[in-house]
């Protein structure tokens, strides 16, 4: 049994496997604290209309070289396979015209040849933009492909970057590193198994080996909800952690868990001393994005069955509709989709700066601009929405955004996540502050399971140190 002194700030999946895994170890002193009133962090599973849904977090990413899925799937049943869905997502005009499927599927094959070639684009100097869009449209301009639309084809990219961009938690393809875009290694298998009616909770109740949603398992009288971190103070003596309420903690060690977005806001007040240069480097430059959701339920399902959602293609004279007016932010709304074990349900995907601004308005005019969006898109008779509710992950001070992303920025100066996660030493070169989080997971960022790997990575570490096995 270790009597080391841990605190873990944040209680995402990367906290929670952090404290998890130190207890496994036989580390008892360890405290957890949680600026939120909840646990989860960008795991925010809320009830809503049948059961309920996911507010960050939704899908489990792969099954192979997955923790996520390694876990989930020692238990029965637990996850579902998308491909087990009769399933069927229209790319949809602004004037109501379904694209043929032969079509969509000709012009995501172009993409997705280029987007696979890892080797091409690790040789690219520039912005995926710059890749994709010589790429693309060159391929478009040869004659096999002369009969299609020149401006289906535009509006099909147009709304492929939002969803990349979606993807990737990015204001624009010009801001992702074409070089470094295959750094994120993503996990064979099924990219999109869902938690049925259970949401991303379940899994943080598998880490903390919890039975009951309401309990925090292994975790119980250890997290301390409501409890934001004003100032961390380190030196050979520790780390001393001053809560906003005015409360200082001692601890040995310290694990920040925090996001990128909130190490962007408050890094140069937080730390002190500062953090080295190659840190600040890192979070500087590395990309936070925002990327949020809207919910709408319906008092029936106007849709037909086997209907899976649409994708928004916007001609350029209806785009003129909303350019310029208090609709503009709709542009960045790409996509609705169904939302499995909610039949009543469409969810609404939103990217960007305007993914920003949705967050801003009352929750009156983003329904209502949702609502312009279906009657204009789809051929039904659409009724009014009897519920709803939105995301607002940049507008919380305890987020400031989604997730993270591979930058050009960060590229010319090689900052990796590497960077992010290396640890504060003292003089003899023991870590003191450790830093966790899928932003600082070289291969497996912007995930769950990369976040994950991070939580153990950096239990690990402290066990090394102590010669725990």
């Amino acid at each position: 049994m270790n009597s080391a002194k841990i605190i873990v700030i944040g209680s995402g999946p990367s906290g929670i496997a952090a404290a998890t895994k130190l207890l496994e170890l036989g580390f008892q002193k360890v405290t957890l604290l949680e600026a939120e009133n909840r646990i989860g962090g960008r795991i925010n599973t809320i009830p809503f209309a049948n059961n309920v849904v996911d507010m960050g977090a939704q899908w489990c990413h792969g099954e192979k070289d997955n923790v996520v899925f390694d876990l989930a799937n020692q238990q029965p049943n637990l996850l579902e396979h998308s491909d087990e869905y009769a399933s069927k997502q229209n790319f949809i005009r602004s004037n109501k015209y379904i694209l043929p499927e032969a079509t969509s599927k000709r012009l995501q094959d172009i993409i997705d040849k280029h987007i696979d070639n890892e080797v091409e684009m690790k040789n690219f100097k520039g912005s995926l933009k710059e890749y994709i869009t010589e790429k693309y449209f060159q391929e478009l301009q040869k004659p096999e492909n002369s009969d299609i639309d020149t401006n289906i084809g535009k509006e099909f990219f147009d709304n492929f970057q939002k969803f990349e961009n979606a993807i990737d938690a990015a204001d624009s393809l010009s801001d992702i590193s074409t070089r470094d875009y295959h750094e994120n290694w993503e996990s064979e298998g099924d990219q999109l198994l869902n938690w049925k009616d259970k949401g991303y909770l379940r899994f943080l109740q598998l880490l903390m080996k919890s039975t009951d949603s309401k309990k925090l398992g292994v975790l119980d009288q250890r997290v301390e909800l409501g409890k934001p971190v004003k100032k961390i103070i380190w030196s050979d003596r520790g780390v001393l952690v001053t809560c906003e309420d005015g409360e200082v903690k001692e601890a040995d060690h310290v694990i920040v868990t925090v996001s990128l977005g909130v190490l962007k806001e408050l890094h140069s007040s937080l730390f002190e001393p500062k953090l080295p240069e190659k840190k600040t480097q890192a979070i500087e430059t590395l990309g936070f994005g925002t990327v949020n959701k809207v919910f709408l339920e319906f008092p029936n399902e106007f849709w037909p069955v086997n209907w899976e959602g649409f994708a928004l293609l916007w001609r350029e004279e209806d785009l003129k509709e909303i350019r310029g007016t208090n609709r503009a932010w709709l542009e960045d709304m790409f996509t609705f989709v169904t939302v499995k074990y909610q039949p009543k349900l469409l969810n609404g995907v939103i990217v960007g700066p305007n993914a920003r601004l949705m967050e801003t308005l009352p929750r009156e005019e983003v329904i209502s601009g949702c609502m312009y969006l279906l009657r204009k898109f789809l051929k039904w008779e659409i009724p009014e929405p009897i519920n709803s509710t939105t995301s607002s992950w940049y507008s919380n001070k305890h987020f400031r955004g989604s997730y993270s992303h591979a930058t050009v920025k960060a590229e010319k100066i090689n900052a990796k996540p590497a960077h992010l996660a290396s640890t504060l030493v003292n003089s003899e070169n023991k870590p003191v502050v450790l830093f966790a989080g899928e932003a600082t997971n070289d291969h497996h960022f912007s995930t769950v399971h990369g976040a994950v790997e991070t939580g153990w990575r950096e239990a690990q570490r402290l066990a090394d140190i102590y010669s725990v096995k």
